[in-house]
């Protein structure tokens, strides 16, 4: 979701989210697992700097906990992948445990910190329970990441790192909008999970990019429940197939490929919900939507590396600014990739106000 938030994604998601003391071992499954330990790199930080080894014992572990499945190719995989990838670069350790139920994520928070871990990292703001052990004695020698896709507030032991999701989803919409007009058609169809704020903001965000192009076009708004659920995606996507939907984007998890691989076997466009998959074939994407957690998080530990990374402050990334987030056409036609270009560039310098045009056309 949500990620964005997210959303992530953002909130996807991105915002996006999307499910005892918890035995945390094992490699990229989703069970409990044990800690993935990396070979020690040189150069390594100085052993008094509070950032990476925030604990001074001499190591740096990261503990990544997600709600959703760390193998779906998506929005919650690039989360971790990004730490694996950084941890091997710097020969750190990474905890990660996948499919979280927003229930237990106090419970999982706690159980990291018991691991000695220099950061809890959350996969998406569907845990946010877990943020309260951030106070607490257990988790008082640890750093916070937190993405935010909706209201978190800020405390002084936590980062929150956030994008706007009406700067990416406006885009996809436009993006989408181009295609349907090449086409000649108006409707639309979004399929997500639970409807929370930031899936309500992301349909409405997308409704409004589409009309940008496509001023009477419609948008068929599916929830099926659950961000993770392949069955009630297809069924949500076949549904939204037979009304004459031409355009479906799935907003989901671990459902993604589910519901897209249905939209392809009908010759429907689909968009991803957080990285670019162009050159995915099965299923096929025609639209990237690039607001992935992943490369958030990879910025965040590199600054955490350089003991830079500063709790109780939030980094807010801009679209047609930062590299993240953006939007991609995958096989653009004409002037499409232009068009887009441009759309992205004027909302980066300002001339174009993301809420206020959502608001006008969502």
């Amino acid at each position: 979701m949500t990620t964005h938030s997210m959303f992530r994604r953002r909130g996807a998601a991105a915002g996006l989210a999307l499910a005892g003391a918890l035995a945390l071992s094992g490699c990229a499954s989703n069970a409990d697992t044990a800690a993935k330990t990396t070979p020690t790199a040189s150069g390594g930080s100085d052993s008094g700097v509070k950032q990476p080894d925030v604990n001074g014992d001499g190591k740096v572990v990261i503990g990544v906990l997600s709600p959703g499945d760390i193998n779906d190719r998506g929005y919650y995989q690039s989360f971790v992948d990004s730490a694996d990838a950084y941890a091997k670069e710097k020969g750190w350790t990474i905890i990660k445990r996948g499919s979280v139920p927003p229930s237990d994520a106090l419970t999982a928070a706690r159980a990291l910190c018991q691991q000695d871990v220099d950061m809890v990292a959350l996969g998406a703001s569907e845990l946010k329970a877990a943020i309260p052990a951030s106070e607490e004695p257990v988790c008082a020698k640890t750093s916070w990441y937190v993405p935010m896709q909706g209201n978190i507030d800020q405390t002084p032991r936590i980062l929150l790192s956030t994008d706007d999701p009406n700067q990416s989803m406006l885009v996809a919409g436009y993006a989408a909008g181009l295609k349907m007009k090449a086409s000649g058609d108006t409707k639309a169809g979004f399929i997500t999970g639970v409807k929370a704020d930031f899936s309500v903001a992301g349909s409405k965000a997308f409704l409004a990019g589409i009309r940008e192009v496509v001023p009477k076009a419609t948008l068929t708004t599916t929830y099926t429940g659950d961000f993770n659920d392949s069955a009630k995606a297809k069924e949500a996507t076949q549904a939204q197939l037979s009304q004459g939907v031409k355009v479906i984007y799935p907003y989901l998890g671990g459902a993604t490929d589910a519901s897209a691989k249905l939209a392809n076997a009908k010759g429907a466009l689909t968009l991803t919900p957080g990285t670019d998959r162009c050159d995915s074939t099965s299923p096929k994407f025609d639209i990237s939507v690039m607001f992935s957690p992943g490369d958030y998080f990879r910025a965040a530990l590199e600054e955490f590396e350089k003991n830079n990374l500063k709790m109780g402050t939030t980094r807010v990334w801009q679209l047609g600014v930062d590299p993240y987030p953006t939007v991609k056409i995958c096989a653009g036609q004409g002037d499409e990739d232009e068009q887009l270009a441009a759309f992205m560039k004027k909302i980066g310098s300002k001339e174009i106000d993301p809420k206020a045009e959502v608001e006008r056309l969502g």
